[in-house]
This record gives C-alpha cells, structure tokens and sequence, in this order.
C-alpha cells in the first residue's frame, strides 16, 4: 500500500512514486536563519519528518535533502542592527535551527545545502536562461520573461491563483505577474552578499537555488516537493517555471504544503511579529507534547494557537505514554489480550498511509490507553513481552514520539 497525500498542484489525493533502484527523493523548502524558528515552522518541518518515516517503515530508502537560505535581505538587514555580518549571523541561526530541529526529534535531513554555496551554479542557470530569450533588465535587476501562456504542467493560476495564494484580496492580478515576472539577478553591493558576474556585483534571486540544490543533489523531477502554503506562489510555481524552461520537466513529481498555525486568526510571520517562538515552549514542554498538538489536525487544515490546547495535549500525551510504559508484561502478566497491540498497529500504519490521517493515528494509540486503564489488571498477557516491545518500536518510528523510556527527550 503506497502512502497518499493530497498533490496541491494536481488539487486531488494521489500515491507517492515509489522508485525502483534508487532512494525515494525528498526536497523540503528550508528556512531563511536570520532569527529563531517558531512554532509555525516547527508545524511544517514535523509533517514531512512523518512522511519520511512512514516511507522508511515500509521499507523505502529516503533521500532527505532540506535547503538553508544564508543571504536575503532580512539576513542583511538584521546582521547589520546587529553590528555583525550576514555570514556570521545565518551561520549561528543555523546551529539554533538544527539543535531545535533534533530536540523535535526531526529527523537531519541527509543534505542540508546552504544557498552562498550554490551562487556559481545559479550563474550558470540565469546565462543558460539568456541564452534562451527568457531574461530582461528591470533597472537593476534582471528578470525572468515567462511565455504568453502559462504551461500547464506548473501550478494552475487564473481563476484557481486566489485559492492558492497567501492574502492575495483583490491583487491576484499582481501576484500573478509576480509569480510569473521573477527576479534572477540583482546588482548590489556590501554589507548586502555580493558575488562577481557577467552582469557586475550582485546576487541571485531566491528562487533559484532549490532549483540548483534539486538538481545536483536529487536530479528533476524529485519524487516529493514541499513546504508551507506560502510557498506555492511565487516560489514553487518559479522553480517549475525554471525546470520546465531548461529542463522540460517539472521541478517535482508530487508536492505536498502544509497549512499555517495561526494567532488571533493571523498567520505566524517572523516579519510581522505574530508569533509564538519555538524554544520556549520546547524547553517547556517537551517534544512529545509539541509533536502530538502540531501534527493531530491535517496537514491541509489551518491550527489556531491556544495554550490551553497546548497543555490539554500535553497531559493527554504524557498520559497515554505512562499508560503505556505500566502496562508492560511482567511476570503473570495482566487482563489486556496481546492481540490489541497488533489491532492498533495495523490501525496505525493504515491511518498514516491512508492520506498522512495523523490524528487518526493518535486517535488509536488513545483507544489503547483506555482500554488498559479499563481492564481488570492494566497490563498485557502474560508471554506478551515481544509483541510489545515491537510495538513501541514500530509506534515511534512512525510518529516520532517517546513512547520508550530511552527516547525521551525534553
């Protein structure tokens, strides 16, 4: 059975490709480490983290390859009003990133590229695109020139781009010349990143170098491409504009974008402030209850913070885990038949593989706990001992939670 997730680009659920002789290609958007990560962030990251596993469960090699933007404008503009360069903040960014990213128990992608190492590769994508036709000069930038008609292979615009786009209202025409008009050169100078080119010192646009990254590291079409839902325009529409253009496939054969986690109705944006900072409520909580109150509605619906939600998840979980933990078989062992476990299992995986139903596969794991703490003598029959430790294995690399005393972490 072949795990199914709904392909944004396509707008309907379908299988992922499952490849013959080669590790299943996994491309997730990084982040652009100029502050710390909040919750919002952590939200995307855990659902792809499951999808990995899930895929490594059923015995599915898993290339993970997950970019690092280093330069941008907010990396230069927060490294300046901080009396530091742009290097030296996105490299301590970064370290903050992949400790929170381990503490999640997410886990390392096998690649994680940083842009300022791809800018001679994206140099020769944009004189590759001249050559084509498809570039012209905007004061100091240089842009792409889309065709008269979108390609059908990319993401639909049209009538379809306002069901698509972040807070589009009525300027849908705008952010569809944008998506399609896209910035591949800037000339610019100190403390901005800069880099020599034919067309003088400057930087690339952004979009590019996942399409550099992919590329090198994977090769196009990857099997899974994704992030937030924020990405799908511009940025993933642009990469496939590029792939299309110089390589006649599509950036990707599947795509998979995760919604927000909103406060008071409003997205989570480092650039606006609404937020809800990750590593304090990490260092509060633990991973386990972050983990199960992220992931428990669908990757497709928005969550709206709320703390006592928060804490209601975290004592559910902490709940089941001990549950689960006291019910281990020993000596003449409990009233609970083994075959629940095998019962939740199978209920488990068919939840994860059906659609990434995550909330239906807690949803199981809280069946169990309260059939335990229903029975006569709360834990499993005795000669059970296998069959349980099996499933606590199982359970956790599915889910990525501690269900094993050795895996906690806070």
């Amino acid at each position: 059975m072949a795990l199914r997730v709904f392909d944004t680009r396509l707008g309907a659920e379908a299988p992922l490709p499952a490849p013959r002789d080669r590790p299943f290609h996994l491309y997730v958007c990084g982040p652009t480490v100029y502050d710390g990560a909040h919750v919002g962030h952590a939200r995307t990251y855990l659902y792809f983290d499951v999808v990995r596993r899930v895929l490594e469960a059923e015995g599915i090699r898993v290339r993970h390859v997950m970019n690092i933007t280093d330069f941008e404008d907010k990396v230069t503009d927060r490294a300046v009003s901080l009396g530091t360069s742009w290097v030296e903040l996105a490299r301590k960014e970064e370290r903050k990133f992949a400790d929170d990213l381990r503490r999640l128990r997410i886990l390392a992608p096998h690649a994680r590229p940083r842009a300022s190492a791809y800018v001679g590769r994206m140099i020769r994508v944009v004189r590759a695109l001249e050559r084509k036709g498809r570039t012209r000069w905007e004061g100091d930038s240089l842009l792409y020139v889309p065709r008269r008609r979108p390609d059908r292979r990319n993401f639909p615009i049209g009538a379809q781009l306002a069901q698509l786009v972040v807070d589009t209202g009525p300027r849908a025409s705008e952010v569809e010349r944008k998506a399609r008009e896209f910035l591949l050169w800037r000339r610019q100078l100190a403390p901005n990143a800069t880099w020599a080119s034919p067309w003088g010192e400057g930087a690339p646009g952004w979009h590019l170098e996942c399409y550099c990254m992919a590329r090198t590291l994977l090769g196009l079409p990857v099997d899974l491409h994704g992030g937030g839902t924020d990405l799908i325009f511009p940025h993933h529409y642009d990469e496939n504009e590029v792939a299309l253009s110089l390589v006649g496939s599509r950036f990707a054969q599947r795509y998979l974008h995760t919604n927000f986690v909103t406060q008071r109705g409003r997205k989570m944006s480092k650039s606006t402030g609404v937020l809800v900072a990750l590593r304090p409520v990490l260092d509060e909580l633990g991973a386990d209850a972050l983990r199960y109150y992220l992931l428990s509605p669908s990757y497709r619906e928005k969550l709206e913070w709320q703390d006592r939600e928060l804490h209601r998840a975290a004592g559910e979980i902490a709940r089941i885990r001990a549950t689960l933990r006291a019910a281990a078989p020993r000596g003449a062992g409990g009233t609970v038949p083994a075959a629940r476990l095998g019962a939740t299992e199978r209920a488990v995986r068919s939840a994860l593989l059906d659609g990434l139903r995550i909330g239906d596969a807690f949803g199981a794991l809280r069946e169990l706990s309260a059939t335990i703490e229903a029975s006569g003598r709360p834990s499993f029959e005795k000669g059970s001992s296998v069959a349980y430790r099996r499933f606590l294995q199982t359970a956790d690399r599915r889910l990525g939670l501690g269900l094993r005393e050795h895996d906690v972490a806070g």
